[in-house]
């Protein structure tokens, strides 16, 4: 070789190879760093306006918050407004009133809407379906057991047609918990008041009614159903190419507590991917948005999955509630596999426990972009149990989320996503309708999808 060329290859070498390893290299810093700082933002969020109820004035405040740290970093975030189904909590009372009096603390489902207070007897209906209501049902207050199968809707319809006044469900979690959650996912009213009760509570009632011994309830609603105009927060980082890999986290919470885990983790850990790849050059654009309105019916993933129109997307990656990954999940999406695997081979002795998964599931905001054609990734990754316990009530604050969750969990993030932006190999893509409704139906979901009033696909025919 010509010692000239061979002056000006080697140097020109050197550097694409600083550049090729660059994003490896710097990753595990510039991550690790932003986590701590993404950390320190959500406890400030978290503690100036604790839960993050979609409509309200904290929550409105919180994402002006948000916006306000994102321009700091140097960056322009943008505002999807819409308006959703929302719901208003007032001050809701269940008071027992036989054998002896005592307040009882509960949590209205959103849906629930304000009615004059009324007094009646209690009476359990074990898992809610129609052979477990005694006779005497009807004008009583329903005691619904934990975890049970039936959707709410479900459950409800037949409360209503045996004339049930109420229902309180009891919590799947001890230690004084309420399970706050939404009546269903199509935004509708619903036609009888619904309440989570204290675990506690709920089994010692249900002792005294397993013994003959008449239990009465006052119950009175104050909550509303109100309409709730919002919006989504988006920063899109530009790369050299209009293909886009899209990493979303529901940025609202229920009211009761901080909202620090579900899914304070998710807005933190999107902000610290904000703030390490700001100006880094991306051979891909990268679009993150923080939802709102998920927790009662995916309400701001719906919109901007309706909002994507011919935008050619590689992935959408959504993280709720994602601890440090043991696995991470193609959801269903077969295409998606190799690439996955292709990462976490790369990884090496760092490769995750389970590797790569394959399960498609109902109830987050990737769903809104499957159903629009748009492949979705999310992880296998447990919260540690003494902090995932307390999720949607008081203690989910932000003293139960380790700084450390956030920095492990975004180092990977953070990796995976860059490993996407830049797979050559993998390519835009859109399912058709059918093989849509077939990558829900393949893993059973469609029963589920249509007891919370969210199965876009016709009914088969007969």
């Amino acid at each position: 070789m010509d010692p000239g060329i061979m002056k000006t290859t080697v140097p020109t070498l050197l550097l694409a190879l600083v550049l090729f390893c660059r994003p490896a290299v710097l990753a595990a810093e510039s991550f690790d760093e932003s986590a701590k700082a993404a950390h320190g933002m959500l406890t400030r969020l978290c503690d100036d306006f604790g839960g993050r109820l979609t409509g309200s004035a904290a929550n409105r405040g919180a994402l002006d918050r948000l916006a306000e740290e994102l321009r700091g970093l140097g960056l322009q975030p943008e505002e999807q407004p819409f308006v959703m189904a929302g719901w208003e909590r007032g001050d809701d009372r269940v008071e027992l009133t036989a054998p002896f009096a005592r307040r009882l603390r509960v949590a209205a489902i959103s849906g629930s809407q304000a009615h004059p207070a009324f007094e009646a007897e209690v009476v359990s209906i074990g898992s809610g379906a129609e052979v477990d209501y005694p006779a005497e049902a009807h004008g009583r207050i329903a005691l619904l057991d934990a975890n049970v199968a039936l959707s709410t809707r479900d459950y409800t319809r037949i409360a209503v047609e045996r004339g049930v006044k109420g229902i309180l469900f009891i919590n799947r979690e001890g230690g004084g918990q309420l399970l706050a959650r939404t009546g269903g996912f199509a935004g509708d009213n619903l036609p009888l008041p619904i309440y989570s009760l204290t675990q506690e509570e709920g089994f010692w009632l249900k002792r005294l009614l397993a013994r003959g011994v008449p239990v009465k309830v006052r119950m009175e609603t104050k909550s509303r159903p109100v309409p709730a105009p919002t919006a989504n927060l988006r920063v899109v980082l530009p790369g050299r190419s209009p293909e886009r890999v899209i990493v979303g986290a529901h940025f609202d919470s229920w009211d009761l507590g901080q909202g620090a885990m579900d899914n304070g983790l998710g807005v933190a850990q999107l902000f610290a991917l904000a703030r390490a790849l700001q100006g880094r050059p991306l051979a891909r654009t990268v679009e993150l948005i923080w939802f709102n309105g998920e927790e009662q019916g995916l309400w701001g993933s719906r919109h901007a999955a309706g909002l994507i129109g011919d935008t050619p997307i590689v992935a959408m990656i959504n993280l709720d509630m994602v601890g440090v990954p043991i696995a991470v999940n193609a959801l269903g999406d077969d295409s998606l596999v190799p690439a996955l695997t292709r990462w976490q081979v790369d990884r090496g002795e760092r490769a995750l426990a389970l590797g790569v998964q394959n399960i498609n599931w109902f109830g987050s905001d990737h769903t809104p972009y499957q159903l629009a054609g748009v492949r979705a990734i999310t992880f296998n990754a447990p919260i540690p149990r003494e902090s995932v316990r307390y999720y949607h009530d008081f203690a989910d604050t932000i003293d139960k989320l380790p700084e450390q969750i956030v920095v492990d969990s975004t180092t990977i993030i953070g990796e995976l996503l860059l490993a996407l932006v830049g797979d050559r190999e993998l390519t835009p893509f859109r399912r058709t309708p059918a093989d849509t409704e077939k990558l829900f139906t393949t893993f059973g979901l469609e029963r589920r999808m249509q007891g919370a009033g969210y199965w876009p696909f016709p009914p088969a025919p007969r």
